[in-house]
């Protein structure tokens, strides 16, 4: 198995999933902290195992492999500790089908043990530099619940701009959208 894909971000990684980091993703995503506002991220072990596997390690390297022109693709890297390799979070890009076009999504979360430490602000600054960097992608997109203060502010702090809000699933979202233009300056 090549070398992983891993954005350095100082203190954390990103780095692409392994079959290895299953086990840390289901107990992240079965924190009710994480749940709450990313259910669909909450699964069983098996389930899991079957998505990593067979979903997001293929769509990985897929994206990977098409850069610049990354289409509709989908990257999703772990969070992890440099000094430890601790897997803590994950930070993820792809397309929110709510949203009008263009609509690549940047979404995240990180374990109840690691918050209010700057790492998932770390995380979202160095992908939507790789982001804007290395693709075709012109803008980026966040929705976040009102009531995720902690997620609203990690994405303000990466220059993010409210735009309005957006109704998913029955839900009020913040729609938030940082263009590459505006990011450059």
């Amino acid at each position: 198995m090549g070398e992983l894909f891993t954005i350095d971000c100082g203190e954390i990684l990103l780095r692409e999933f392994r079959t290895e980091d299953v086990d840390a993703i289901y107990e992240l995503t079965s924190q009710p902290e994480v749940y709450e506002f990313l259910p669909d991220w909450r699964s069983t072990r098996e389930q899991r195992l079957d998505w990593v596997t067979n979903y997001e390690i293929p769509d990985n390297k897929e994206f990977l492999a098409n850069i610049p022109s990354i289409g509709e693709r989908w990257l999703k890297l772990g969070i992890f500790l440099k000094e430890t390799n601790e897997f803590i979070g994950f930070c993820n890009t792809g397309i929110k089908d709510e949203l009008s076009e263009p609509n690549r999504e940047v979404a995240y979360a990180i374990s109840k043990h690691y918050r209010n430490r700057g790492y998932t602000t770390q995380a979202v600054k160095e992908l939507v530099k790789f982001l804007f960097k290395n693709t075709d992608v012109k803008q980026l997109n966040a929705v976040v619940l009102p009531r995720n203060v902690a997620s609203n502010k990690v994405i303000e702090k990466c220059n993010f701009r409210l735009s309005g809000d957006v109704e998913i699933e029955n839900q009020l979202h913040y729609h938030y959208i940082l263009d590459k233009k505006e990011w450059m300056n």
